[in-house]
């Protein structure tokens, strides 16, 4: 049996094509952080009697949100889905070729797998800079692990792991103003989880850390080869970097006022 967890907050503009796109899952956790849009209305609408939806405030804490879905999962294998993700018919076979039910052997001698991911944004795929070779631990067997981290957490598992070949298809972020909403947001849980471990940051870090981020994800890794859309992604993900370092500056300029 596989489980999917989906997290949610207002993706009433994706969960649609993500849940037609796992139709072939044994069972669909919706963890939704109240969102006050179509997002449970239209998830509902399908009258799809394998989705289990659950309200819990995130409280800006993602792997608990993470934890509490693969808690409630009844499937030996699950998999972790954003809402603006898709699962192609390549991968959904390349699971089945290999589940138990059809031979098993892979499923059998994994704990989990790593899943790639290609990235469309602005009506462009991104094969390059920081997301041209991502790869995410997205499925893996029920009690082998646990997520760990407030914000771009991960999925920390015991065992053998290893990597499926067809990827995950991703379209965030379809308006600039959503994207800096969520580097703002991801900015500020990233920085207090800093600050709560007690990590120091100093003013070459706040001027050169971006700037290296820039350097990195342009040229380094040859975003410039996505054009207008590789040049806008670096600078955003050099501006997180920036608002990372800033805003833990901040916390620790305001604890000595006190």
């Amino acid at each position: 049996m596989i489980s999917v967890v989906i997290l949610t907050k207002n993706e009433e503009k994706n969960i649609i094509d993500c849940l037609e796109s796992i139709a072939w899952v044994d069972e669909i956790i919706i963890v939704d952080d109240y969102s006050f849009d179509r997002t449970i209305e239209l998830s509902e609408s399908l009258k799809n009697k394998k989705i289990n939806i659950y309200k819990r405030n995130l409280d800006d804490n993602f792997s608990e949100q993470r934890n509490f879905g693969l808690s409630k999962a009844k499937g030996d294998w699950v998999l972790f889905l954003d809402a603006d993700e898709r699962v192609p018919e390549a991968l959904v076979s390349e699971i089945f070729n290999f589940y138990p039910p059809a031979g098993g052997s892979i499923f059998n001698s994994y704990d989990g797998f790593y899943v790639k991911r290609r990235d469309f944004m602005w009506g462009k795929e991104l094969k390059y800079g920081e997301t041209g070779n991502i790869k995410l631990l997205r499925l893996a067997k029920k009690g082998t692990g646990v997520w760990e981290g407030k914000v771009h957490e991960k999925w920390i598992i015991k065992g053998k792991v290893g990597e499926l070949r067809n990827p995950i298809f991703h379209y965030p972020h379809p308006a600039i103003t959503d994207f800096l909403k969520e580097i703002n947001s991801y900015t500020s849980i990233r920085a207090k989880e800093l600050f709560d471990k007690r990590v120091k940051v100093y003013t070459w870090q706040i001027i050169f850390n971006p700037i290296a981020k820039f350097t990195l994800n342009f040229f380094v890794r040859q975003g410039f080869r996505d054009g207008l859309q590789g040049l806008v992604f670096a600078i955003f993900m050099s501006f997180h970097s920036f608002l990372v370092k800033g805003k833990l500056w901040l916390l620790w300029q305001k604890q000595k006022q006190y």
